[in-house]
């Protein structure tokens, strides 16, 4: 976190917020005029209340802001950015990393080599899926969607579909053609979901959608735990219904030890790492920061909401 902007400007407290307890973080609030929130903090009315009346801005470091109750947070007259497009190169990157090791079964193999089953392999063993002639299809088509077809587009990948509310320039311009929903899952040999959690796509991949889907197909998700209903993907990933899972971000986030998606051969999991570097960071938090002083001093947000 880039605390040297706010060096002989601003008074800051510093909450350790993997260690604190919510108790904690609330306590340190009243009397702020900015909070700047790097972990996913709730942002409702309890902690506005306990704010009080001198908080002008909240800004978050990340690009999903489904922690934030930005109706209220706008409705009290309250100033609310976050981090978007300095992180979609990196989202990307992972997004293409987990296509790559699902599909080509990267688990299963380490498995393998923990378990000296190696030499009982086939040429028929642990055989993967291509992305090499494969249709790819992106649920959302935002700065990170953009991203990762710009980086998948080296894979002589043949077709790449997207859905959304309406069809985009940037998709005609990646050559990406619109489609609904049902026909993305139905044709795609790998979704990448990059769609924001709302109302509408809170468990948008359920029992129904995995119906769909096609048996060799890879789903990676990239965006929010919630927007794929745990348990569906389990039922479907045991069942073969698809081939294989690639995951940065997971409901319950983080997974707990023994839970079940961690036992499976096919799901290749990460505990939400997609922004984690040193440069993406780096830039998340001057972002950050940046949109604190900026309405502090009552300029425009570098990424309002």
């Amino acid at each position: 976190m880039k605390i040297q902007l706010f060096v002989n400007t601003c008074d800051v407290t510093i909450i350790n917020s993997s260690k604190s307890t919510r108790e904690e973080v609330l306590q340190a609030l009243p009397g702020s005029d900015a909070v700047f929130i790097a972990k996913h903090h709730i942002v409702n009315n309890e902690f506005l209340d306990i704010a009080g009346p001198s908080l002008k801005v909240v800004s978050t470091m990340s690009a999903g802001y489904d922690h934030l109750d930005v109706p209220e947070i706008k409705r009290r007259g309250i100033k609310v950015g976050h981090t978007p497009m300095v992180l979609s190169a990196a989202v990307a990157e992972v997004a293409v990393l987990l296509s790559l090791s699902a599909a080509r079964r990267a688990r299963e193999g380490r498995l393998k080599l923990e378990q000296d089953e190696v030499k009982n392999l086939t040429l028929q063993s642990l055989l993967g899926q291509d992305l090499q002639g494969s249709t790819v299809g992106i649920v959302g088509l935002g700065s990170i969607g953009q991203n990762i077809i710009k980086r998948l587009k080296g894979f002589d990948v043949s077709r790449f579909i997207y859905t959304g509310h309406s069809r985009k320039k940037a998709g005609d311009e990646l050559g990406a053609h619109f489609v609904s929903f049902d026909e993305l899952v139905a044709q795609s040999d790998f979704v990448i979901i990059a769609v924001p959690l709302t109302n509408e796509t809170i468990g948008l991949f359920n029992d129904d959608t995995f119906g769909k889907m096609k048996k060799n197909a890879v789903l990676v998700n990239v965006s929010r735990g919630k927007v794929v209903n745990t348990d569906a993907l389990i039922k479907a990933l045991r069942n073969k219904s698809i081939f294989a899972a690639g995951l940065d971000v997971t409901d319950p986030e983080p997974l707990p030890p023994d839970h079940a998606l961690l036992k499976l051969p096919n799901a290749v999991i990460l505990p939400h790492v997609g922004s984690a570097t040193v440069k993406t960071r780096s830039d998340m938090s001057i972002t950050a920061a940046q949109n604190i002083l900026n309405g502090l001093e009552g300029k425009p947000l570098v990424y309002a909401l």
